[in-house]
């Protein structure tokens, strides 16, 4: 789990609340491992904690609804509290997804989109295009190949190398831009620079004279959900790239807040 389970490591070592994720989390690897969760000992032998500190745990687990106890005495997750928490994400990416989109357009003066990974394309829901921008057409609900797309390296921000290659498998990289990649190679090139610098850069990749920024936008969980955008013509985006990619990750991560993503 690297970076978030080391977190959760330390929380559990000064509060309640970090030791009642630690002995869900581990009630959900024993499910995962297809066994039926886990009894009071199992669970802390698990964790190498006192069994009586486990069991209050897992009780206050259960009463707030995050474990239910079976017939064979084990504490297993209770999803239906992680299927609430995903009702109400997309709800919120709806919504305040258009709040952040209406803002930072007003900001930046340029049309900003959100959009979602489907397979091996990207798919805008959800735009804010100022009058000024002259744009025509609107976005939403049309594919677009995400090797080459405005949200195609920010909606593959956490994916493996293997995980690339693999959505890539049977990808041909036809030419959109003077800039396209020219295979998954190229692609996780730009993937990588984009990480360093914090949001990626698309430039002239889907079309001639486009360019783009993106961040992702993760949620609860820490998963990449979507991928907010600005998008203009390279003559007038690219002078103000700094201004516009700082409006950006702020945008961004005041929308990732609102998701539940700390």
């Amino acid at each position: 789990m690297g970076e978030g389970s080391s977190k959760i490591e330390s929380m559990s070592k000064t509060s309640s609340m970090g030791r009642g994720i630690m002995a869900v989390l581990a009630a959900a690897s024993r499910q995962a491992q297809g066994l039926p969760g886990g009894t009071v000992a199992e669970i802390a032998a698990d964790l190498g904690k006192d069994r009586s500190q486990v069991s209050r745990s897992l009780r206050t687990a259960e009463q707030e609804g995050f474990l239910r106890r079976t017939p064979y005495r084990t504490f297993t997750p209770d999803w239906s509290v992680m299927t609430d928490a995903l009702v109400l994400t997309r709800r919120r990416l709806t919504t305040d997804g258009a709040a952040a989109l209406d803002a930072l357009s007003k900001e930046t003066d340029e049309g900003c989109y959100l959009g979602v990974l489907s397979g091996d394309s990207t798919v805008t829901i959800a735009e804010s295009v100022p009058d000024s921008t002259k744009l025509v057409g609107s976005w939403i609900g049309r594919p677009y190949p995400a090797y080459c797309s405005d949200a195609g390296q920010a909606l593959l921000w956490e994916a493996s190398d293997d995980e690339v290659r693999a959505i890539f498998s049977r990808v041909d990289f036809v030419r959109h831009g003077p800039n396209t990649p020219v295979d998954v190679d190229d692609f996780l090139e730009r993937l990588a620079a984009a990480r360093a610098r914090g949001y990626s850069v698309v430039d002239e990749a889907a079309e001639p004279g486009l360019y783009s920024l993106a961040v992702p936008v993760r949620d609860f969980k820490g998963d990449v959900v979507a991928a907010l955008q600005i998008v203009g013509p390279k003559s007038r985006l690219e002078p103000r790239q700094k201004m516009c990619a700082d409006a950006l990750v702020d945008a961004g991560n005041w929308l990732q807040s609102r998701l539940g993503h700390a």
